[in-house]
């Protein structure tokens, strides 16, 4: 498994706990995280549960290698603050752009923050109190234990792929998320723009092209060198608005990706590079 915290928001996470964390115990826990050691590993409605593989320590009076439940649950966020917050995600179309292509914008922040009951709770957590349970079945008392951290570093490690968990790790469902943004105005009118109709199938009895005769004899002269000549220079290409937007909408660290580099830097540089290619040529 590449590391953890190689996205913004990844990194972020990390250095919350790095602020209430023993860094020392927390470091330990990086050895827990990987496939060997984290047997099973969901998060089903905000929660994270996780087994972790442990030793066998007779000081703790364990005798056998050890199978320990593990329990992660940030502190959701409420009703209103996400009434808030939608709204003001909503207002604005980079927010909304960056959303709908799987990225998590830099200052996605800015929609949690405010005045009153209920906010001043960001997306991204920043002490002890953002998380509503941490627990282990391990005999350790120490919370976190090595096994906790462990299943922390996964859970930054699943963030790096998927910036969506952090809305369900606060109480709202990516499905939720989009539902919430297609109701306001912003968002409605986004959401009309990437609806497009859908041609009705037209029945066949072939799945192949079949000639069809024609009665004058062809002008293989016409063919070969066409009828116009090509034009000796080309206009200018335009560079792209959003470069690799295809690539930029499947995330930055697909799950396929386990290099520390980011893919959609990469991929843009690929397709740069493709597009300057003999372009003196042309």
């Amino acid at each position: 498994m590449s590391n953890p915290g190689r996205t913004w928001w990844g990194s972020r996470f990390l250095a919350a706990l790095e602020g209430f964390t023993d860094s020392g115990r927390l470091e330990r826990g990086r050895a827990y995280s990987s496939d060997s050691r984290i047997l099973e590993f969901a998060i089903v409605d905000g929660m994270v549960t996780a087994t972790v593989r442990g030793n066998i320590n007779p000081y703790f009076g364990v005798y056998k290698e050890p199978k320990y439940k593990t329990r992660i649950q940030m502190t959701p966020l409420a009703a209103d603050a996400w009434a808030r917050a939608i709204a003001r995600i909503g207002s604005r179309a980079g927010l909304v752009a960056r959303l709908s292509m799987n990225e998590m914008p830099d200052d996605i922040e800015s929609a949690f923050a405010g005045k009153g009951k209920g906010t001043g709770t960001g997306l991204l957590p920043r002490n002890r109190q953002d998380f509503k349970l941490t627990d282990c079945s391990c005999p350790d008392s120490a919370n976190p234990c090595k096994h906790i951290a462990g299943v922390y570093y996964r859970l930054a490690h699943q963030l790096d792929h998927d910036p969506f968990l952090l809305f369900e790790l606060r109480g709202l469902g990516r499905e939720q998320l989009r539902k919430a943004l297609a109701k306001t105005p912003l968002g409605n009118a986004l959401h009309g723009l990437a609806e497009t109709d859908k041609p009705e199938p037209v029945a066949t009895d072939s799945y192949f092209t079949r000639p069809q005769p024609t009665s004058a004899s062809p002008d293989y002269h016409a063919f070969w060198h066409g009828t116009k000549r090509l034009p000796r220079e080309l206009p200018p290409m335009r560079a792209a608005e959003v470069p690799a937007i295809l690539i930029r909408k499947g995330g930055d660290y697909p799950a396929f990706w386990d290099r520390d580099a980011s893919f959609v830097a990469l991929m843009e540089e690929l397709y740069l590079r493709v597009r300057e290619k003999n372009k003196t040529l042309l």
